[in-house]
This record gives structure tokens, sequence and C-alpha cells, in this order.
């Protein structure tokens, strides 16, 4: 039997135990102050909260973890694993628009344990008072070192839970991904692969949320392959001032990091010549661009921002994952430039992929690359494999799939059992929409995003596009797209809502003016009537965890008025 990843931790212990393992930047507390936990005392605090955790609960039970980003919340994870305990990562709470869905995750976990830390006590304390009360409340930093030598190793097989995986609900509500060790094992030893990271030398940098699957795989498990370091900060400390994830990448000669495209986007746009200043990005191998659709436009953006600095071309990487899968799936390959292909927008429409030559003449698609240590295929409705070329949904099979969502056996027979006409075994459904083009996959939409009036299809991302284009009154990628269902209009087909949500630097524009400007936009781009647009004030769009448009969520607004 392979050994599972957890046990990793106790080897480099053993090895280099006094090598960094996990550092966290606070930038938040004390502006820059370094905290750094080696292989040896991760080790050591990880068998310690394992001892304490085995008084309170036995394996299986569930440990939530609402503590905030740091090393304290690296330990409650690892430790939890060491107990063969499920862990659910979360976080404390007081996330800005995240209350609804930290409710709902914590109740449906329904955990024995709650770990947090002396600091977050007083909110989680406040947090529990309207939720299902746990047995037991741990603050990870009042665990003795001095419990660590009472811990019997307990290897987890490979079959047993490590954690749930709450994803962000982009087009549905929050549910648990059944993460088992084994899954955990393949998924952090295929990114790793992909990245071609040199054991015990490569560095992580990151400031991705730890909750999130990106974020947790990326910064906690990862690095556990081979030894190396992973170093991160909180995710405010980047919005706050995006050079600092910059120069964070500036001090190692061979770094891997990664983030959604708005943080691409964000930073090229922040960042002032005069921070680019010093600013060394020659040591960044691989820059993951990931958890939303990647565009065009970004990759470009931040070139021409920091190529300057040393930033090779190469170092993009669009991927494509899920947590249904762990988090990985695709990716273009390291020292691989991104690939971007104009496919005929009309010939999409009618599912096929046709190559343009013109880029402006079609719709530009980033390749999401191709997949490592697992299969990938686009199938149609029939439920057979569709050809190169030809639209359909994703389907992923490999030793990184999950098994199941957390208590709904329906939903999981649906989602992880699909049987693919012609293959063994089963395949998770992704719920998204691709094309497989010269052997690289290309994602054109979600298949219950897609936007179908008079018999055409219209994916929601390229109206977005077209919208925020209209008129600089909208802001940038706070755009939701959508079909208004027959029924709620009383008539036979859908019609499009569009809601964009006002820029900040545009609050004396006449609604009425951005509203013309984006019907006439949308119906000579895309030859379609926009039903109803809204323009929200800032912030009204529903966004997910991971910073995509919340379409459903943004449908369920509009129906209940709740728009402002």
């Amino acid at each position: 039997m392979r050994e599972m990843l957890i046990a990793q931790v106790a080897r480099w212990a053993r090895e280099i135990p006094q090598a960094p393992a996990y550092t966290f930047i606070d930038h938040l507390g004390q502006e820059g102050r370094r905290e750094t936990l080696g292989w040896g005392r991760v080790d050591l605090r990880a068998r310690a909260l394992a001892v304490r955790l085995r008084e309170l609960a036995g394996p299986g039970d569930r440990a939530a973890v609402l503590a905030p980003q740091g090393l304290d919340y690296v330990v409650a994870m690892l430790g939890t694993m060491y107990a063969r305990l499920v862990a659910v990562p979360l976080f404390a709470p007081g996330l800005p628009g995240h209350a609804e869905r930290l409710a709902g995750a914590y109740a449906d976990a329904d955990p024995a344990v709650v770990l947090t830390t002396t600091a977050a006590l007083p909110a989680v304390t406040g947090f529990l008072a309207t939720a299902q009360t746990p047995k037991h409340v741990l603050a990870v930093d009042t665990v003795s070192d001095l419990l660590a030598d009472e811990w019997d190793q307990e290897p987890p097989g490979p079959d047993d839970l490590a954690y749930l995986q709450y994803t962000s609900g982009s087009t549905r509500a929050p549910a648990g991904v059944e993460i088992t060790h084994a899954n955990l094992t393949a998924n952090a030893a295929q990114l790793w692969e992909v990245f071609r990271a040199e054991p015990r030398t490569s560095v992580a940098a990151l400031w991705l949320p730890l909750f999130h699957d990106m974020g947790l795989v990326a910064t906690v498990a990862m690095p556990m392959v081979g030894g190396n370091q992973s170093v991160f900060m909180d995710p405010v400390a980047f919005v706050m001032r995006p050079v600092r994830w910059l120069r964070l990448l500036s001090e190692f000669g061979d770094v891997f990091t990664g983030g959604p495209n708005f943080a691409y986007e964000y930073t090229a746009a922040r960042v002032t010549a005069r921070e680019k200043e010093g600013l060394d990005l020659s040591g960044v191998r691989v820059m993951l661009n990931g958890a939303e659709p990647v565009r065009p436009g970004a990759i470009e953006a931040f070139d021409a921002a920091f190529g300057g600095c040393g930033l090779r071309p190469e170092a993009h990487t669009p991927a494509y994952g899920l947590a249904e899968a762990t988090v990985f799936v695709t990716a273009t390959g390291r020292d691989e430039r991104p690939v971007v292909t104009a496919f005929d927008r009309d010939a999409l429409r009618h599912g096929q992929a046709k190559p343009q030559a013109e880029r402006r003449a079609g719709s530009p698609l980033v390749s999401c690359g191709r997949p490592h240590g697992q299969q990938v295929r686009v199938v149609g409705p029939d439920r057979r494999e569709r050809p190169a070329g030809e639209v359909g949904e994703v389907w992923v099979q490999g030793p990184n799939v999950a098994r199941a969502y957390w208590r709904d056996p329906g939903r999981s027979a649906e989602v992880f059992g699909a049987v693919l006409e012609g293959a063994d075994g089963t395949w998770l459904r992704t719920g998204d929409l691709g094309v497989l083009h010269e052997g690289r996959l290309y994602l054109t939409g979600r298949v219950k995003d897609l936007i179908i009036v008079d018999g055409r299809n219209h994916y929601p991302q390229d109206i977005e596009a077209t919208t925020q284009e209209a008129h600089p009154a909208v802001r940038r990628d706070r755009v939701a797209a959508f079909a208004l269902p027959a029924e709620d209009l009383g008539e036979s087909a859908e019609r499009l809502v569009v809601v964009a949500e006002r820029s900040r630097h545009a609050q004396a524009a006449d609604p009425e003016e951005v509203a013309r400007a984006v019907r006439a936009a949308v119906q000579e781009q895309h030859g379609l009537a926009v039903h109803d647009f809204v323009l929200t004030e800032p912030g009204g769009v529903p966004r997910t965890s991971s910073g995509k448009i919340a379409r459903r969520s943004c449908l369920r607004a509009y129906l209940e008025g709740a728009l402002v």
C-alpha cells in the first residue's frame, strides 16, 4: 500500500527537522512579522494536538477549523489528520459576505470539535451561541508540546476521510466533498509533478485562503511531497497591497505560486511604477491561474506590467480543477507558454469548436492544458464521448476524484457515479462545458449557466465581457448574465437578464444611458435582446469564496427583489 501524504511530515521531521516547512507573514497584526515552523516542530505540534483530539473524539468524528489564516491553521489540519479525525477547513466568524456559508457548512458537517485560536475564541463563542454547539472547543495554540510524547502513531488508510471540502457554491448550495487520504496523496503528487518541483528547494509562496481547495492543497499539502517550504500570508494582506505578493516572489530563485484570474488583473492594475522598483520575478517557475475562467487579457496585462521585472511569459500556467477532484485536473506544462485559440462564436453556440485565424472574429479561449495522472473526456447528453472539436460536459476519472458528497447519496450518485458508454468504472460529472482541441482542454461555460434563448446557446461569460466593455460605468468582473426562467415570466421562452455593479469611479453616470449602451452592445455582439438590465451599487453582485460570479445566487436575489 502506498504511504499516505500525511506520513511525509514525520519523514521530513526525521530527515530534515530544522529545515523550514511553513512560514506565515503577518501583514495585518505586525507589519511583515514572520514566524516559521521547521519540519520537526510541525510534527511535534501535530502529534500533541492529535493526543488532545483523541481525548475529545474518535476516528471519523469531524473537527471544524474556525481559525484565521496562519500557522495554527496548518497545525489544526495536520493534527486532525494524525488523529484520524475528519477535518473541516472553514474560517473564523466575521469574514465579510460569508456568514451564511459558514453557518450552512458548519451545520452540515455537524462537528464534534471546533478548533480555533485564542485570539479568535470570542468570535467563535459568539457564533456558536447561534449554531449547534459542539461537544468541545479547543484553541490550538494552548495545546502543550509535551503531549507529543504520548502519541502512538496510527497511520490512516487510503479510504479514510482526510477532510470535507465545502464547495464555493457558484451554482448551488455549498456541499461537503469527501476527500480521502488517497485522494489528497494522489492530487498533491500530480500537482507537484506537473510543476516539476525540486525536492527541498522549490518554494511555495501564496496568499490563497486555506479553507479553499486551491489554497489548502497548494499551501499545505503539495510542499509535503518533497519537503519544500511554504510561505504564505492572509488574503486580506494581498488585497490591501498586492505588491506584497510580488515582493515575496522576488525573494526566491525557484518559486511557484497561484491565484484566480482576477488576482492577476487586480495586481497589474494596482501595483505602481515605483512599487515595481527592485522586483525580480525571474525566479517564478510556475504561476498557476485557476479557480475561475482564465481570460487572455489578464495574462497579457500581467505580462505587460511585469515583463520588465524579469517575469518569463512561460511562468503563466492556466489550469482547471474543482473540489470534487480534490482540486487539480489539467494544467499547461511548465515552461510552456499559455495557448489562446479563437473559436467561431456561432459555431460554439451550436456545439462545434472551429478555430478562427483572426482572434477578433471569434471567441478567444485560453487552454487549460492537459490532464496529468487522470483521464478527461468530453461527453454528450447521450453519455457517449464526443470527438475532439465538439462541445460537451467534462468528465473526469482518476485517483484524485472524491467518492461522494457528505450525507447526500442521491446527489453523490448523480455526480460521482456517472457511467460512460464503452468505458470502465465510474466518472465525475463536473458540470462544466468544454472541448478538446489538439489534445488541450478548453472550457466554454457551465451546464447550468448556459443561456438558451429562442433555441440558441449563449455563454454567460461572453455576455458579461461584452457588458463590461459597453460603458465605463460598469465595474469590471462584477457582471452576472443569466436566463430568467419562462415560468417566472408567464411566457414560453427564457429571457436574458444582466446585472452589473456600478464602478466606484462613475457614481454620477446616468443609469438609463448605461442601460442603453449595454443593450446595444449585447444586441450587436450576440443578437440578443436584454429583457432587463440592473445597475447595482458596488458589492451588489454575489460572488463565491474563490471570486467567481455566483449567477444562481444573483438570479435568486433578482427574483426576490434583493438587488440594490
